[in-house]
């Protein structure tokens, strides 16, 4: 059977993270808190989507960075988005581009690597 669509990407963050997680997943990227679901709202998570892209962020008490592993968001103006990320003291580290799209690397406040992309085609 055939993959039809993604409907969510989950990065881990640690245990008391979530006011932090908030500041750069909303704050930063653009992305809206949704409720959860009834039957999910017991769980440690956070749920949040922009435009087409949801992204639960999962707290685990062993938490451990993703140093390899990562989402990869398509932005508008990469270069406004990589600034907030720095004057908010986050780690940044352009990459190479791939095909039409010039691309970096941002670390969220937990050391979770979160790739940026932007068209080069306008």
């Amino acid at each position: 059977m055939p993959i039809l669509n993604l409907d969510h990407v989950q990065v881990a963050i640690p245990a008391g993270g979530d006011e932090s997680a908030r500041s750069f997943y909303i704050g930063i990227l653009g992305f809206s808190e949704q409720q959860k679901p009834a039957s999910m709202a017991g769980r440690n998570s956070i749920w949040l989507t922009a435009g087409p892209v949801n992204l639960h962020l999962g707290i685990e008490a062993d938490f451990h960075a993703a140093k390899r592993a990562h989402p990869a968001f398509i932005v508008d103006n990469l270069d406004e988005v990589v600034s907030a990320c720095e004057r908010a003291g986050l780690a940044t580290k352009p990459d190479t581009p791939v095909g039409n799209f010039r691309r970096t690397h941002v670390f969220d406040p937990f050391g979770n690597r979160i790739e940026l992309m932007e068209s080069t085609v306008p």
